[in-house]
């Protein structure tokens, strides 16, 4: 079967998915979704023997149909190597009784990895396939994460460049640390005076712009994405789902076929919808629990089906799920809108032009699968405090807000399947937010000190990615209003006005 991909506001043009991981995002904005979900074509008791990269072959293959065997599996093995600290890639750990799926160890040491490793090889591929000869330009918004596993990730890729935008003040110290000292010839690292929703705004306006487009490919450029509505992104997320329900099984905490429960920490969507897909796919999933925090555009819109960005943005300890626009939500409504194209568009207008849009009873209806959570930053402190005291596990701020939540929604629900938390960060990317949620005594410390002090209390050894950082060269100092990215992107890729 080859399957293909069209644009949530357009039924009528398919692509290729070689060709939708290069173009980032539709020519119309819309975001590129495959023309059905496929079945998984193995079962859960041949999955549950397999390692982490037979299974991202076995899931992948049915959505990128256009790669060869060859191709795909040498892109897999390229990314889930070495570069991640554990040989299972995506360890399942037990807190409580609750399953954590550590989706950190990768270079960066966030969830964004997962992916971000094999993007740049899908790419690549990608551009051989299509005899694309233009220099690819990356072009990324980042609430914190996506920038440095982007940055890593195609760091003096050949063919390549990346620009990264992240809003000033609007990341952690380490996040921060981690994108402005990143190396590679083909790397740019910009500080917006804005929010993560300005940058992303900014970037998907730069793909939208047609002139923009022209003048780029006159001097050899063309634009493709590193954020999740990249579909490149989203597909290597679905495998962790599938990966952690046959190590359940395969660990007997499980019956065959027995359906568990899921948790997300969400901002832009995209994790939680690849375990939507993941659940199309076959995998005996009965909720999904969208976890946010006091940005809870997704909360308020699971409980009324009405959308409405034109609140108050708070920075919160979870800089990541600090966004108001959740881009990889249009996704969804597209599916339960019954792939109605124009629908979607109508309502992606309105939150464009007026920050808000409602859903119809019969979509509402389609949201059954989920379910929404949020918690205050009192109470995310608390989870992390009151973990760590009953039990000596050390999570971060964002997996805080999805253990909190799920704790919330099991009291409530009275629903007791097991529960699969998605551990989307390490402690150490937010050492001061962890350590004070610990004892209030460790923010009177600098941040390395408390990188220290960290290992100590958790037992776990300081990641390279921070070591990484304690000393290195400030390289990226670029900064610039949330309506300058275009003069910005065009001064780094020495485009003449």
């Amino acid at each position: 079967m080859n399957l293909l991909y069209k644009s949530t506001r357009n039924a009528e043009e398919t692509v290729t998915a070689s060709q939708a991981i290069l173009k980032g995002l539709a020519e119309d904005g819309g975001l590129f979704v495959p023309t059905e979900i496929p079945k998984l074509d193995v079962t859960m008791d041949e999955l549950k023997g397999m390692s982490y990269q037979e299974t991202a072959y076995s899931v992948m293959k049915q959505f990128l149909t256009d790669f060869t065997e060859e191709e795909l599996k040498q892109c897999i093995d390229r990314a889930y190597d070495a570069k991640f600290d554990t040989e299972v890639i995506a360890p399942l750990v037990k807190v409580g009784d609750t399953y954590h799926l550590e989706l950190f160890h990768g270079a960066t040491i966030a969830f964004k990895d997962m992916a971000l490793s094999i993007l740049p090889h899908l790419l690549t591929t990608a551009a051989k396939k299509n005899n694309v000869t233009k220099e690819i330009v990356i072009l990324t918004a980042t609430s914190g994460d996506t920038g440095k596993a982007a940055l890593a990730g195609f760091a003096n890729v050949p063919g390549a460049r990346i620009i990264v935008f992240y809003p000033k003040n609007g990341v952690s110290k380490v996040q921060e640390l981690q994108m402005v000292t990143q190396k590679g010839d083909n790397t740019a690292v910009v500080a917006i005076h804005g929010n993560f929703d300005n940058a992303q705004s900014g970037v998907k306006a730069l793909f939208e712009d047609k002139k923009l487009g022209k003048e780029l490919a006159d001097a050899g450029f063309q634009f493709s994405s590193a954020n999740s509505i990249n579909i490149g992104r989203l597909i290597p997320q679905v495998v962790y789902y599938v990966y952690a329900y046959a190590k359940l099984l395969e660990n007997e905490e499980i019956a065959a076929g027995e359906e568990i429960n899921v948790t997300v920490p969400t901002g832009n969507f995209g994790n939680i919808l690849a375990a939507y897909y993941a659940k199309q796919m076959g995998v005996p999933i009965a909720k999904l629990i969208c976890a946010s925090n006091e940005n809870k555009v997704l909360f308020d819109f699971f409980k009324t089906g009405k959308y409405d960005r034109n609140r108050e943005f708070v920075l919160t300890s979870s800089p990541s799920m600090d966004i108001l626009i959740s881009s990889n939500l249009e996704r969804l409504i597209y599916t339960i809108a019954g792939q109605d194209a124009q629908k979607n568009s109508e309502l992606m207008a309105a939150l464009k032009n007026d920050g808000i849009y409602e859903i119809t009873p019969e979509m509402k209806r389609g949201l059954s699968d989920f379910e929404g959570g949020f918690s205050t930053e009192e109470e995310t402190k608390e989870t992390i405090g009151d973990t760590y005291r009953s039990t000596g596990y050390v999570m971060d701020t964002h997996t805080a807000v999805a253990a909190h939540v799920s704790r919330d929604y099991r009291d409530e629900s009275k629903d007791d399947r097991k529960m699969l938390v998605a551990s989307t960060a390490s402690p150490y990317k937010f050492a001061r937010s962890v350590m004070t949620a610990i004892d209030e005594k460790y923010d009177a410390m600098d941040e390395f000190a408390l990188i220290d002090e960290l290992e100590k209390v958790s037992g776990t050894a300081v990641p390279n990615a921070i070591e990484e950082i304690r000393n290195a060269q400030i390289l990226h100092t670029r900064e610039c209003d949330a309506d300058k990215m275009k003069e910005t992107v065009k001064s780094i890729l020495g485009v003449e006005e």
